[in-house]
């Protein structure tokens, strides 16, 4: 099984790793002092088994493990013992590590990984539907390291600022280090649309339309001759 170790702790880190390495069944394939980075390698790389400490700064190995919409088999890690209970909540925890880690429970913890089966998921077809709906709902932005949720629904306004964006929301506005044409592909079609070069509005967010400006809230917008088109398209007009 591939590996990786999610652990803020340097020396944990390093016994984990040793004992890995001393483990014909695994295959270390890199480590994380920082939940956000190891998130952003999980969304690009398969892994078959995390080695994941519960406590960490900022973001914590729970916080990790609900923004995977499908994570793989886990080991915690954690010197507290307090948490076992809230641990097999998750079907995809497979054993409680309580620091320090002697190599003899470790090895047990992951012939327990080997065996461990995963519990039955629902057809390709509903698990597209349903992410499909998820990604309708929410949108997760990296703000100062932490992942901050945002509904989708409330968005009123993407204004693009240079190499950052800013996220207008009926409740709050978010500056995010992206652009609008990484945003754009995450946004449902039914309610997004780009009217300008550096302006994406939420079209059932329209107050008023003037000439080549629309108001959304109390933001006034131009839009670009080459998108109003579209724009008029998609409106019910009577």
């Amino acid at each position: 099984m591939n590996c990786i170790i999610i652990d803020d702790e340097e020396m944990a880190r390093a016994i984990i790793e040793q004992f890995t390495l001393q483990n014909n069944n695994l295959t270390l394939d890199v480590q994380f002092s920082d939940a956000i980075q190891a998130i952003k390698y999980l969304n690009q790389h398969h892994v078959d088994l995390i080695f994941l400490d519960i406590h960490m700064p900022t973001f914590s190995g729970f916080d990790l493990i609900q923004t995977l919409k499908d994570p793989p088999k886990i080991i915690l890690t954690s010197s507290d013992r307090n948490f076992a209970i809230e641990a097999f909540e998750y079907d995809c925890i497979v054993d409680y590590l309580v620091k320090p880690i002697t190599k003899e429970r470790f090895d047990k913890a992951v012939n327990k990984a080997i065996q461990f089966k995963t519990p039955p998921t629902i057809s390709k077809t509903e698990d597209s539907k349903e992410a499909k709906k998820d990604s309708e709902n929410d949108l997760y932005v990296n703000i100062d390291r932490r992942l901050i949720k945002i509904d989708i629904p409330t968005i009123y306004l993407i204004e693009a600022k240079g190499d950052y964006i800013l996220i207008k929301t009926s409740g709050k506005n978010y500056t995010v280090h992206s652009t609008l044409k990484k945003i754009e592909v995450k946004l449902p079609d039914d309610l997004f649309l780009k009217i300008h070069r550096s302006y994406i509005i939420n079209i059932k967010k329209i107050i008023d339309i003037e000439d080549n400006s629309v108001l959304i809230e109390k933001d006034v917008i131009p839009v670009s001759r080459s998108n109003r088109p579209e724009l008029m398209k998609r409106l019910n007009l009577l």
